[in-house]
C-alpha cells in the first residue's frame, strides 16, 4: 500500500536505513567498543565495566569458547538475569561465529529441556542460582559445555565474595546442584586470557539470536534473527529515537530493568545502548520495586524501556515519586498496551509520557513507534520505523480499507528469516510478498497510525459482537480503585460466551456492585462484564505482561456474577 505514514514523520527522518554500511551485527559491536572504549558500558550493584572491558573480557570468553571445539554456527545458550556476565556473554557468542540462544532463567526444567533440545544448543552460560533446573535435564540435551556464574563473581574483592555469602547461605538462592564438567565463568575468562580469538567471518543472513517466543499462543518457537535483523532494528531505533535524544554528545542512562533475555530489553537497552555508546543501568531483579528506586536513585538516567505493568508497579511505591528526573528524555512502552490511566499517572510524576510501540521477537523487535518528540499520550503504537511496511489484512490476506480491522502484517529488513527448523511454521506466518502475519489485530487511520484492537485469539465474543480485551482493561484500570486487571472470556449458554473481568485492587473498600455500576456507565451492554472477580494478583511472565491465558485456562469453578 501508499506509505501514508510518512506525512506525519518528524522533519528530517529518514524513510530508509542502510544496512550495507555493516558485514554484520559483530562488525557494528566492535566499532562501538572502540569508539566508546573509555565510557562505562554496564553498571550492576555499583560495579562499573567500560567498554573497553567488555571488548577484552569477550575476547577472551570468545577464544575460550573456540577452544572447546565447537563449529561456526553453534548454538550457545544464555541463562542469566541482568548481571555483567550477560553483555560479555553475548558479545563473545557472536564475535566466536556462534548463535546467541536467549533462555528464560526461571524457566522449568521442561520448558529449558525443550528450548536446549529445540535450538540444539551445545554449550551454555547460566548463573549458578538456576543451575539445578539444568542439572535435572542435562542428560536429555545436547549441551557438551558448561559454564557457570554467580551474582558476586564479577563484583570483585572483598564485595564480590560478601554478595556471593549472602546470595548462598543467608537469602539461600543457590539451591545445590552438581554439574560436574561445569567451569567458573571466572576461571573461562582466565583461561581465555592465555588464547586469541579468531576471528569468524559471518554473513549477513548468519543467525545471530534463536529468540523463543514466549509461549503464549502455543509451543514456544525460536524466531531467527539474523545479523542483518538486529543491524537494521538497531539503524531504525537510532533514527527514531534522534528527535528526543538530539545531537548532543552526551551519553545517553538506559535504565535496563526488563531482561536481556527478552527481545525488548536485549535490543532497545543491549544492543542498542551499544550503538550510541549508552551506558546501561542492570536491575538483576525488577520485581523488588523498593530496592529498585533505591537503585534510581543513584543515577541521572535518560531513558526507560519498560511494560504497562512496571510503569504503574514504580508509581505505586512512595519513594518513586522523589526521584531525579530532570534528565528523563524516553519513555518506551512495549509488550503490552499503555493503558492511559498509567500513562497520566506517569505524565504528572516525571514530566514525561510514554512512547508506545509495537513489536515481536519476530521482528527484533521495533515495528511501528509512536514519534520519540511527542508529548501527549495517543492511544497507538504509533507509524512504521524506517524501512517498514505495514499492511492490515483480512483472514483471506487482502488489504482492508482503512479505518477497518485487520491483521497487522509486517515487512522489513528486521523481520525474522524464519522458525528456527520450523518450515511449516514459518509458512503460516509469512506471505509470498514477504510479509510476517502477527496475529494482532488493529486499524490504520489516514495518518498511518495504527491502534491495536487485540490479539486475534483474546478475542471474546458475545452473541455475535467482538468484545476486544485491551479496550475493557484500559477503562477499568481508570478506575481509581483498581491497580491492575485482566478480561477474558467464559462460556455462557445465552451468549455464546460472556466478559468475566479480574481484579487488583487498590482500594481494599471497592465491591464488586460499585465497580459493575462503573463499567455499565462506561460499556454498551454486551461489551460489559458479566463477571467480576478480585485476586491478590494477576499472572504474569517475568517481562511483566500480564497472562490472560493463564487465566482462561483455569478449571471452571464457582462464577462470581457481578450482575
Amino acid at each position: 500500500m501508499e506509505k501514508i505514514w510518512l506525512k506525519s514523520y518528524p522533519p528530517g527522518m529518514p524513510t530508509d536505513v542502510d544496512t550495507s554500511q555493516y558485514r554484520s551485527l559483530v562488525q557494528l559491536l566492535e566499532e562501538s567498543f572502540h569508539k566508546y572504549a573509555d565510557r562505562n558500558a554496564y553498571v550492576c550493584m555499583d560495579k562499573f565495566l567500560t567498554y573497553a572491558d567488555v571488548d577484552a573480557y569477550s575476547k577472551r570468553l570468545g577464544a575460550w569458547l573456540q577452544s572447546t571445539g565447537l563449529k561456526p554456527g553453534a548454538r550457545v545458550a544464555i541463562m542469566m538475569p541482568n548481571v555483567l556476565q550477560y553483555p560479555i556473554a553475548i558479545a563473545a557468542i557472536l564475535r566466536a561465529g556462534y548463535t546467541v540462544v536467549n533462555v528464560n532463567p526461571l524457566y522449568t526444567p521442561r520448558e529449558l529441556e525443550h528450548q536446549l533440545n529445540d535450538s540444539g544448543a551445545e554449550a551454555i552460560f547460566i548463573l549458578e542460582n538456576f543451575a539445578t533446573t539444568l542439572e535435572q535435564v542435562l542428560g536429555k540435551t545436547q549441551i557438551k559445555h558448561i559454564v557457570v556464574g554467580s551474582m558476586g563473581e564479577m563484583l570483585g574483592g572483598l564485595k564480590g565474595m560478601l554478595v556471593n555469602f549472602v546470595v548462598r547461605s543467608v537469602k539461600k538462592l543457590v539451591p545445590a546442584f552438581s554439574l560436574p564438567n561445569a567451569v567458573r565463568f571466572k576461571d573461562a575468562l582466565s583461561q581465555g586470557g592465555a588464547m586469541k580469538l579468531t576471528p569468524v567471518e559471518r554473513q549477513y543472513n548468519d543467525p545471530a539470536f534463536l529468540q523463543y517466543t514466549g509461549g503464549t499462543t502455543g509451543v514456544s518457537k525460536g524466531a531467527t534473527l539474523t545479523h542483518q535483523n538486529i543491524v537494521a532494528n538497531l539503524l531504525q531505533s537510532e533514527a527514531w529515537s534522534h528527535p528526543a535524544l538530539g545531537g548532543s554528545s552526551e551519553q545517553v542512562v538506559i535504565v535496563c530493568a526488563l531482561p536481556l533475555y527478552h527481545i525488548f530489553a536485549l535490543t532497545c537497552c543491549a544492543m542498542w545502548g551499544t550503538r550510541v555508546g549508552a551506558l546501561n543501568i542492570l536491575i538483576p531483579n525488577p520485581r523488588d520495586i523498593g530496592g529498585f528506586v533505591k537503585e534510581l536513585a543513584k543515577y541521572k538516567f535518560n531513558m526507560f524501556p519498560a511494560v504497562n505493568t512496571l510503569y504503574n508497579a514504580l508509581l505505586n511505591h512512595p519513594e518513586f515519586a522523589k526521584l531525579d528526573f530532570s534528565g528523563l528524555k524516553i519513555c518506551n512502552g512495549g509488550g503490552m498496551a499503555v493503558q492511559q490511566a498509567v500513562n497520566d499517572r506517569w505524565l504528572k510524576a516525571t514530566g514525561v509520557s510514554i512512547i508506545e510501540g509495537y513489536g515481536l521477537s519476530e521482528t527484533s523487535p521495533v515495528a511501528t513507534c509512536n514519534r520519540a518528540d511527542n508529548k501527549e499520550f495517543t492511544g497507538t503504537i504509533g507509524l512504521p520505523v524506517p524501512s517498514t511496511d505495514i499492511a492490515i489484512l483480512d483472514d483471506d490476506g487482502n488489504e482492508v480499507p482503512l479505518g477497518t480491522a485487520g491483521e497487522i502484517a509486517i515487512r522489513g529488513p528486521q523481520v525474522m528469516s524464519g522458525y528456527w527448523n520450523r518450515p511449516d511454521e514459518t509458512a503460516k506466518v509469512m506471505t509470498a510478498d514477504g510479509y510476517f502475519k502477527s496475529g494482532d489485530v488493529g486499524v490504520m487511520d489516514a495518518n498511518g497510525f495504527v491502534k491495536i484492537v487485540d490479539r486475534k485469539k483474546d478475542m471474546i465474543l458475545v452473541s455475535g459482537f467482538n468484545v476486544y480485551p485491551n479496550e475493557l482493561e484500559g477503562v477499568i484500570a481508570a478506575h481509581p480503585g483498581v491497580l491492575e486487571c485482566a478480561a477474558i472470556g467464559v462460556p455462557d449458554e445465552h451468549s455464546g460466551e460472556a466478559v468475566k473481568v479480574f481484579v487488583v485492587r487498590k482500594d481494599p473498600n471497592l465491591t464488586q456492585e460499585a465497580l459493575m455500576a462503573y463499567c455499565k456507565e462506561q460499556f454498551t451492554g454486551y461489551k460489559k462484564p458479566k463477571y467480576i472477580e478480585f485476586r491478590e494478583e494477576l499472572p504474569k511472565t517475568n517481562v511483566g505482561k500480564i497472562l490472560r491465558r493463564m487465566l482462561r485456562d483455569e478449571p471452571v469453578g464457582e462464577k462470581k456474577k457481578a450482575a
